[in-house]
Formats: structure tokens, C-alpha cells, sequence
């Protein structure tokens, strides 16, 4: 069973790798029943791009190894991120970045951005 957010923007959590309060490492904190809410205004952006660029950064060259392991792929397993030499923790920082587009991407386009994401 897979978690889901949904809102302004759309998504499916990665099993096992991300917290359904990803998201509040952005700079907005959850409000929490059984899902979390996040709202986001155009004063956040600042902040969501700048942890965008620190997972960038702390993922330094494993980005682009990530970027092509998963190129071409629909699913992987432990092996393969082990042979790729990419570790759970790497895969969460990924899975986290494409979260935190996806929130700038929103803010951008609308001028705010806000989701539930369901624990």
C-alpha cells in the first residue's frame, strides 16, 4: 500500500525510503490527523530552493549516478542500488529533491502550493 500526497501537487512517497513529512525539511511544518498538510506561499521559496541546493550539493556527484541508474527504469532493488554503488540514505536525499521541484515548480507556477500527505 503506498502512501500519497495530493494538492496543488501529486505524488507517490517512495516505499520504504521517505517520510510521508518530507516535505518539512523545506522550511513549512505539518499540521497532523492522519495525513499532514502543507501550504506553501511565495515567501517559502527562498527557503524551498535553498534545501534544494543543500541536497544537491550533499549528494555532489551520486546525483548524476542516481539519475542515470534510474534512467530507463520502472524498478529496481537492494542489489542494484548496492552494485550502483547508491546507498538508502542517497535514494532518500533523491526521492526528497524530486519532492522539493515539484513544491518550487508549484510555487512558481501558482504563487502558492499546498498538499496533503497521508501518514
Amino acid at each position: 500500500m503506498g502512501r500519497y500526497y495530493s494538492g496543488d501537487i501529486e505524488g507517490k512517497f517512495w516505499f520504504a525510503v521517505q517520510s510521508s513529512v518530507a516535505a518539512d525539511r523545506f522550511g513549512v511544518s505539518h499540521n497532523e490527523p492522519n495525513y499532514v498538510e502543507y501550504y506553501y506561499e511565495e515567501e517559502d521559496l527562498a527557503g524551498v530552493e535553498e534545501e534544494i541546493k543543500n541536497i544537491e550539493e550533499g549528494l555532489g556527484d551520486k546525483l548524476q549516478a542516481i539519475e542515470n541508474f534510474f534512467a530507463g527504469k520502472d524498478s529496481y532493488n537492494d542489489t542494484e542500488l548496492e552494485e550502483a554503488g547508491i546507498s538508502r540514505e542517497d535514494l532518500s536525499e533523491y526521492a526528497d529533491l524530486h519532492l522539493g521541484k515539484k513544491i518550487r515548480d508549484c510555487i512558481k507556477e501558482n504563487g502558492s502550493c499546498s498538499f496533503d500527505a497521508e501518514l
